[in-house]
């Protein structure tokens, strides 16, 4: 194998966890922040931005929070094959993947976008958490392959390799069609497309963001400001609404899409390797009322995710036995905050003196991994993983995974917010647990989002 990229960094997460005493000691006081949007918080205000992609369209600058692998070479696909769940059967050149990857018992490390660019070329772009996995498989194992790792624009020195601009809502595919200057062509969910806009040659990819219906255009950095401000022309009369990090970190909580659930990489079969290659700053850092000492209990399956389409046993994987012997205990569901609840829980920040700010975010996290109890009479029945405000659907919610018995929408739970005692990370506020009363919902909560996500166009 043949590397770009950068050697992992002083401390590996397998001397960081030793100094600690124990996985969740580490991660529960890691000074791993939460994920960092580097782009503008606010264009014209959250609020407006999160209802465009709903009612006209949202321009999202996906340039530069997003980790790149770029996969080369004879047994590039092999080794994605070796690490995913997912069936290569038919993933072919010019279509997309959502990648997930477990340990060997079975438990997700993480997931990201594969792309296939070109024959034995690929491109793996999301949170670092399922790229450093497929990085170590390929810099220790028998693999044909070369790599470049392309840095998010917090870590990377210079500009990224590519621009990558997000178009949703009802008005993108209009938008679209006046950049091409024709009908966009019928394009399948996770295909792409090739496009002229503006003279220049774009790369698309039809997905979905929060449910709505559009393109991601991606190509070369050098040529993202002329693409943008094609773009922007074009949306001009179509209500284009650039989006800045505030909304756009809210947006998978239409889609229920969980981004960052806790990697099963600190314990399980053939992991010690891993965690002595691994850095200890790219391991992430837990936040909420999860208290236990044991790492497994912050794990979660496919299942747990509403991965289970995804998983084939087509090939073979890391995992694939553990998966066999596996059943759901727990879904994926959206917990509807009680309105009271949480205007009682913001109003105590006051009380405690903390800054007015902390009432009109959109987004309440203050670690890597948020994991916080759901309770029914005091006993736990799952987890609740991203919290925040919905403009569109006029209520906080979060994600959870939560046992079956209890996953009928119109339960009634508890999420237990909050750390206690509060942990040592980096963007903690002194503040108190706090009882939050919860409602069962489906996920995606959007019913646009349920039933169209997967539209054709």
């Amino acid at each position: 194998m043949t590397s770009t990229s950068p050697s992992p960094g002083p401390q590996s997460l397998a001397d960081a966890i030793a100094a600690a005493g124990s996985p969740v000691e580490y991660l529960r006081n890691a000074q791993s922040r939460p994920t960092v949007f580097p782009v503008a918080p606010e264009f014209s205000n959250w609020r407006s931005e999160q209802q465009s992609w709903r009612t006209s369209c949202a321009l999202l600058d996906q340039s530069h929070h997003m980790t790149d692998l770029f996969i080369t070479g004879p047994d590039a696909m092999k080794l994605l094959q070796d690490l995913a769940v997912n069936s290569f059967a038919t993933f072919s050149v010019d279509s997309a993947k959502q990648f997930i990857a477990v340990n060997h018992e079975g438990y997700v490390i993480g997931d990201a976008i594969l792309f296939h660019l070109a024959e034995n070329s690929f491109d793996l772009v999301g949170h670092p958490m399922a790229i450093d996995w497929v990085r170590f498989h390929a810099e220790t194992g028998d693999y044909d392959v070369e790599l470049e790792l392309a840095g998010n624009s917090i870590v990377r020195q210079g500009p990224p390799k590519l621009y990558r601009y997000e178009l949703q809502g009802p008005n993108a595919l209009k938008i679209v069609e006046k950049l091409i200057g024709g009908e966009v062509p019928a394009t399948k969910f996770f295909g792409m497309a090739t496009f002229t806009i503006a003279g220049t040659t774009v790369r698309a990819l039809r997905h979905g963001m929060a449910g709505q219906p559009g393109f991601e255009l991606f190509g070369p950095w050098a040529e993202g400001d002329t693409i943008r401000a094609a773009i922007l022309s074009a949306g001009a009369d179509l209500g284009i609404t650039e989006v800045g990090s505030m909304a756009y970190s809210s947006a998978n909580l239409e889609s229920a899409w969980v981004p960052s659930p806790v990697p099963a990489i600190f314990s399980g079969e053939g992991m010690e390797a891993y965690r002595a290659w691994l850095p200890a700053a790219r391991a992430g850092s837990i936040a909420g009322s999860v208290d236990s000492p044991n790492i497994e209990d912050y794990y979660v399956t496919p299942w747990d995710l509403g991965y289970e389409r995804s998983v084939n046993f087509d090939h073979e994987f890391i995992g694939k036995a553990a998966l066999k012997q596996m059943s759901a205990t727990r879904a994926k569901v959206t917990l509807v905050w009680d309105e009271e609840d949480v205007a009682a829980a913001i109003g105590s920040l006051f009380q405690d003196g903390l800054p007015a700010k902390y009432i009109a975010l959109p987004k309440a996290r203050y670690g890597f991994f948020q994991v916080d109890q759901v309770l029914i009479d005091g006993v736990q029945v799952g987890i609740s993983h991203d919290c925040g405000y919905i403009v569109n659907e006029q209520t906080f919610a979060s994600l959870a995974s939560i046992d079956l018995a209890h996953a009928t929408p119109g339960t009634k739970v508890t999420v237990l917010w909050g750390e206690n005692p509060n942990s040592r990370k980096p963007a903690v506020e002194p503040h108190r647990q706090v009882e939050i009363r919860a409602t069962v919902a489906p996920a995606p909560f959007s019913a646009e989002a349920r039933e169209n996500y997967r539209s054709t166009k």
